[in-house]
């Protein structure tokens, strides 16, 4: 089976883990990274995103192991538009999380519009910080936790423009 996610991933945290795991677990796995222009356009709360070498880099560096353990293929590739890789005719799932489930629709009625099978959209669910709330880059960016959703309140955050 070829699955297929995508996402920014900056920086790499227990719930974009769960999510890799998830994706080798059922096949090879090509990994959509957002390139620079779009990441912007894709977060929620503004803020500084790291370049896509340094991001591309992150992200080999987790699924290596991952691919390796499952004995599976992978393939990182640049996202340059929100639908980006998912609606080429290779992919049989796309592993989407509770928020960009809708995303995934989107992605199969464009699928459908071009002739091709629907993917089989497999959600996984959040990982939750000690706080109770789901762990996300946004708030690990912002100092509040850690990648693995540790509380941080004597950290500062990385803000929302590039450091000097």
């Amino acid at each position: 089976m070829n699955v297929a996610l995508g996402g920014t991933f900056d920086p790499v945290h227990d719930g974009h883990r769960k999510l890799f795991e998830r994706a080798f677990e059922l096949g090879d796995v090509t990994v959509g990274l957002t390139a620079d222009e779009l990441a912007p356009e894709t977060r929620h709360v503004e803020r500084y995103v790291r370049p896509y070498d340094r991001r591309e880099r992150d992200l080999a560096a987790e699924l290596a192991p991952r691919a390796e353990a499952h004995g599976r293929e992978y393939e990182i590739r640049e996202l340059t538009e929100p639908t980006g890789i998912a609606v080429e005719p290779e992919f049989d799932a796309l592993i989407v999380s509770p928020e960009t489930k809708a995303g995934g629709e989107r992605i199969n009625e464009i699928r459908a519009e071009r002739g091709r099978d629907p993917l089989d959209l497999v959600v996984v669910d959040h990982v939750t910080a000690e706080d109770g709330e789901r762990i996300s880059s946004t708030r690990i960016v912002a100092g509040e936790i850690d990648e693995h959703g540790n509380l941080t309140p004597d950290r500062e955050g990385r803000g929302a423009t590039r450091p000097e």
